[in-house]
């Protein structure tokens, strides 16, 4: 097996439905700009309110990596 190195990036994902759907789209958007995806963890979990207290979004952020390809 050869050496590898993975960079490691935040990411916040948004959904008015669920904590896994907003992470689920965080994880798709990046998977639309970067290449070798390998481990999305969720970090926290928290909810976007409106003035009353209603819950507007789930936000889900997370650490993700992908194969670092330097030059």
């Amino acid at each position: 097996m050869s050496e590898s190195v993975y960079k490691v990036i935040e990411l916040v994902g948004t959904s008015s439905d669920s904590w896994e759907k907003a992470a689920a789209n965080a994880v798709e958007q990046a998977g639309k700009s970067l290449r070798d995806l390998r481990v999305a963890e969720v970090i926290k979990l928290d909810m976007q309110l409106d003035a009353k207290g209603k819950v507007e979004a789930f936000r889900a952020k997370l650490s993700v990596s992908f194969k670092f390809e330097g030059t």
